[in-house]
């Protein structure tokens, strides 16, 4: 996945190159490097360094933090959806005897378990993995919730650490072998690793009051190494927001993907600027709702964002530990090329085939006096609404016996039926008992209730 000079228009690449420049001089990071994935291929990347033309390339390297938690999520949705745990399972039901044995999977993924936030001292960060050799080292049995499970969203490394150990049990081998064979291989990403590799960036601290550098240690953080281990690039970074955008069937169902991204946990703040999913956090951005990860570690910050709505996505990696806000970046670099290029929507096609008797059921349809419409779509799908502002409106995919599941909102789930007379006529929708018929409150209308005989009368 490599970008061309033509991708996209020069003012467009201007403007993207004049942030990157403004977050690496501002944030006083030696070098920053950044790319954005418009329809699933990464058409610009833009790069800044310390030194004079020797600017990093999306191949080196960088510590992408808690970036690696979103890896970390997938291997767990992929057990799931082989059937191997269900997210609602307490951890003790696979990985027994840990001070989170009745933490559900669901609640790790979601940090909302009440776990405490970090390790027992020293700070996991920036010490070796060695000091923490087993399960039990990572919290404190009797400080180790913090919250009342399921009650909050309370960010948790060493709950990730958890699913990364989970990840282990289950599959028999270390986290980070499972990851590169099931997950890395298949999607290209094979610059991203456990330990760097070389071309890879050293990581500094840069002093507050001075324009001075501190090397930041190069850590293996052993078992805490779900929560924060990984380093990757600008170019394998791009083919991972491409996934998280449109999922790959050799790794993870878009519908899989989509369930990842929803909130979880009520987000704390009211104007619900940040939410967190299962392993993805959602932001909202200059009008727009975001889903990706911040990441950072000593020396270290990343910042990876996709936008559904404009099929966009953007990345960011500095080799600082503060500074350069990379995920704000990344998030102004998806607005930037809205704004430049906004997305041409899709032209309008005819379906490819038409089902008479799904046409006969379309237009509108009443839920006793209010009028609703309902729609065909492409593979037998259709849309229901009110014709109102307001109301509930679902889309729904069609089941192969004959009725179909609702996608989203109010019906999320639920099951739409057609429902025959006696002589073979459509008789009227059942929509989890909900009942739509052809005429509101018609008087042989099979409305639960019964109608009044007397009909529709003036005041």
């Amino acid at each position: 996945m490599t970008g061309r000079s033509d991708d996209l228009l020069p003012t467009t690449r201007r403007a993207l190159l004049h942030r990157v420049a403004v977050a690496q001089a501002e944030g006083r990071t030696p070098s920053l490097v950044a790319g954005v994935v418009r329809d699933g291929r990464l058409v610009w990347t833009g790069a800044r360094s310390m030194i004079d033309g020797h600017a990093p390339t999306p191949d080196v390297q960088y510590r992408i933090g808690s970036l690696t938690k979103t890896f970390v999520a997938v291997l767990v949705l992929r057990l799931r959806d082989e059937g191997l745990l269900d997210l609602a399972d307490p951890l003790a039901r696979h990985l027994p005897r840990t001070p989170a044995d009745g933490a559900t999977v669901a609640q790790l993924l979601a940090h909302s378990a009440g776990l405490a936030a970090e390790t027992p001292a020293p700070w996991w960060e920036r010490t070796d993995g060695t000091l923490r050799p087993a399960l039990d080292d990572l919290l404190e049995p009797e400080a180790a919730l913090k919250h009342p499970a399921g009650r909050r969203h309370h960010y948790s490394n060493p709950g990730y650490a958890l699913l990364g150990a989970l990840v282990e049990k289950l599959r028999g081998e270390p986290w980070g072998e499972v990851l590169r064979r099931e997950v890395l291989a298949p999607l290209g990403m094979d610059r991203t690793t456990l330990l760097p590799e070389h071309p890879y960036a050293g990581g500094f601290a840069v002093h507050p009051w001075a324009d001075v550098m501190l090397p930041e240690p190069l850590t293996d953080t052993g078992l805490m190494g779900p929560a924060g281990q990984l380093w990757s690039t600008a170019a394998d970074l791009a083919r991972w927001a491409a996934f998280l955008a449109g999922g790959d069937e050799k790794v993870l169902a878009a519908a899989t993907l989509a369930e990842m991204r929803r909130p979880a946990v009520g987000p704390d703040n009211a104007d619900w600027t940040a939410a967190y999913g299962l392993g993805l956090q959602l932001l909202r951005h200059e009008c727009r709702v975001l889903y990706g990860h911040a990441g950072s570690m000593p020396g270290f910050t990343a910042g990876l964002w996709v936008s559904e709505q404009d099929g966009l996505a953007a990345l960011a990696l500095s080799n600082a530990t503060s500074g350069a806000n990379t995920p704000l970046l990344a998030a102004q670099l998806i607005a930037l090329t809205a704004e430049h290029e906004p997305r041409l929507p899709e032209p309008w096609r005819p379906l490819p085939d038409v089902d008479e008797e799904l046409l006969a059921l379309t237009g509108p349809w009443y839920w006793g006096a209010a009028p609703h419409a309902l729609r065909l779509t492409a593979d037998r799908g259709l849309e229901l609404g009110p014709l109102a502002d307001g109301g509930r409106r679902s889309r729904f995919r069609a089941e192969p016996d004959g009725t179909w599941t609702g996608l989203d909102n109010y019906y999320a789930g639920e099951t739409l039926r057609v429902v025959h007379a006696a002589d073979g006529s459509v008789s009227h929708l059942d929509l989890g008992s909900f009942v739509l018929t052809r005429e509101p409150y018609g008087p042989a209308a099979a409305v639960p209730g019964g109608v009044d005989p007397q009909g529709w009368r003036a005041g």
